[in-house]
């Protein structure tokens, strides 16, 4: 009896042992400014079950959709900081803090995906060293749709966008609307369609994807597939987070981002089409930009460009040399 007394206490004591020195689970949060709907939020979802779906890796990653963590400008913050793990962010958010982080907006300078590839190539070495230095690791970055121009009325020349009342967003776009002698009015994404029922704006550029979900047809008829800028978001990780992991998650993480790199960039690619295709149905008229549009709006980002390439200095030109090679 003393015998099978000692066996079962000393297997208790075992299983006791066992139990206390699993691996607990490892939980980030992962937020977001977009809905789930978005194609961007989708690929980011996908990305999230790859990694918790790979062999041996006990990382939960909770998404938080919509801004319902933190607003679209407070994430890049909160991984920088550690309040959260991991994020997803705009570039085009955060060109006051950096220039380079501008660079894929900067009008007409990339104005195809294949011009955007070649553009990410070159801009991709600047954004993984300033990233690091601020404890963060670049994962992937995948693209929006080009952004096109509306209008209320046609567009044949710069001409045309004299005193017209043009949407801006940021410096570059309020910029542009100076240089083509139009008014630039500030109104946010969620007024848009607002603005557009009052006449308060006539003119704006934004992606495809954007006009069908505000149903830019209802109060917009001409749609030009300019291509003006391709800007990216980017999906980053607290460095300090990411290098306590074991090596096998780590490798899980970086596999499943450059899947996601991939996979990003083709679904950004027929979420362009697909959204071109709705606005037609819907009775725009979708055209390509006329030879004087297209050279006068080139002439433009010139302009904007010069401009941007003084403030982002060394790096800015090294960044351009490098994108203009053949």
């Amino acid at each position: 009896m003393k015998q099978r007394a000692l066996c079962t206490s000393l297997l208790s004591v075992v299983l006791t042992l066992g139990a206390t020195s699993a691996p607990a689970q490892e939980r980030w949060d992962l937020p977001t400014g977009y809905p789930p709907s978005n194609f961007q939020t989708q690929n980011l979802s996908q990305f999230v079950a790859d990694i918790a779906n790979a062999p041996g890796v006990s990382l939960k990653i909770t998404l938080h959709p919509n801004a319902s963590l933190f607003k679209l400008p407070e994430i890049k913050r909160a991984v920088q900081s550690g309040q959260v793990q991991i994020g997803e962010f705009s570039l085009l958010s955060h060109e006051n803090e950096w220039p380079i982080f501008g660079a894929d907006s900067q009008p007409f300078l990339a104005t195809g995906y294949d011009s955007a590839m070649k553009l990410y190539q070159a801009q991709k070495p600047f954004l993984e060293k300033k990233l690091a230095q601020q404890g963060m690791q670049l994962l992937y970055a995948v693209p929006w749709p080009p952004q096109g121009l509306y209008s209320v009325k046609p567009i044949d020349s710069v001409e045309d966008f004299r005193r017209a009342k043009f949407r801006s967003y940021s410096p570059s776009t309020s910029y542009l609307a100076q240089l083509v002698h139009a008014q630039p009015v500030t109104v946010q994404a969620a007024e848009l369609t607002q603005a557009l029922a009052t006449g308060v704006v006539e003119v704006l550029m934004t992606s495809p994807n954007t006009g069908v979900d505000a149903k830019f047809w209802e109060t917009v008829k001409y749609f030009y597939d300019v291509q003006g800028w391709l800007p990216k978001n980017v999906v980053v990780v607290n460095k300090k987070a990411f290098d306590a992991l074991d090596k096998t998650t780590q490798d899980a993480i970086l596999k499943a981002a450059a899947e996601a790199e991939v996979r990003g960039w083709a679904m950004s690619v027929k979420e362009n089409k697909q959204a071109i295709d709705t606005l037609r149905a819907n009775g725009m008229i979708v055209a390509e930009p006329s030879p004087d549009l297209k050279e006068g709006l080139q002439e433009v980002g010139n302009t904007i460009l010069e401009q941007w390439s003084d403030k982002a200095g060394n790096e800015g030109r090294a960044l351009l040399q490098e994108y203009r090679k053949p």
